[in-house]
């Protein structure tokens, strides 16, 4: 998979490394990718293919249902495997190749879009009280997901993972999601992944290092107005 530079998410981003939520901070960002395999990606995609293929041979029929479609499809294989790609291309630093296709919840847009807005309540008034009341943050990124992957063209999936394994539950972790917008027919995956945290659980380096990047990341983001 290829990593997409998208201009409308790069404002969003810079407000969503780091935000001051008073006794928490959030930590988000939106990334989109390609899933035109190449190099690595193409032979851990024929790996993890194979790997469905073997388990469906061995499984009993009921178990080739999944979220994501019947794994008997070559399609439903395409996307879950699409999935655990970008899943690793975000969090680069964890081994997902054992993710199974329960780990994905197909939702339907309004229903992420409902979920993603509340989370982010608190979070809208921060950036209100940044770029003007009159800007609206989940407007904003609404809007840049359309422009980049197209909404009502593509496929909602939250990723459900066991908690033992989810890099977003890290310690003092309050709530997070992950969400991925598949579009089947521009082969364009686009990931939507946000972590509260308590600043209760942090040691004083920790909240220090969150502080000094929130301010400078508000920074950053003045000077791309």
């Amino acid at each position: 998979m290829k990593f997409l530079e998208y201009t409308p998410l790069v404002r969003i981003n810079a407000f969503l490394t780091t935000v001051n939520l008073g006794d928490s901070f959030l930590k988000g960002n939106l990334e989109a990718y390609s899933c035109k395999a190449a190099g690595l990606d193409k032979k851990h995609f024929r790996s993890l293919e194979q790997e469905v293929i073997d388990s469906l041979v061995s499984s009993p029929p009921s178990l080739s249902v999944s979220p994501i479609g019947p794994l008997s499809s070559s399609a439903s294989r395409r996307t879950f495997i699409y999935l655990v790609l970008a899943v690793s291309h975000m969090y680069p630093d964890y081994d997902f190749s054992l993710l199974h296709p329960t780990s994905f919840e197909k939702e339907e847009w309004e229903t992420a879009k409902s979920k993603i807005d509340d989370h982010l309540r608190e979070t809208a008034k921060v950036w209100a009280s940044k770029f003007g009341e009159d800007s609206s943050l989940c407007g904003s990124i609404w809007e840049a997901i359309n422009e980049v992957i197209g909404i009502e063209d593509s496929d909602v999936y939250a990723y459900k993972p066991d908690p033992d394994s989810d890099p977003l539950t890290e310690r003092g972790t309050i709530w997070a999601f992950s969400y991925f917008f598949y579009n089947r027919r521009l082969k364009r995956i686009l990931c939507f992944c946000c972590q509260c945290l308590s600043k209760l659980a942090m040691d004083d380096d920790s909240l220090d290092e969150m502080l000094s990047e929130d301010e400078a990341d508000y920074l950053e983001g003045m000077d791309m107005d």
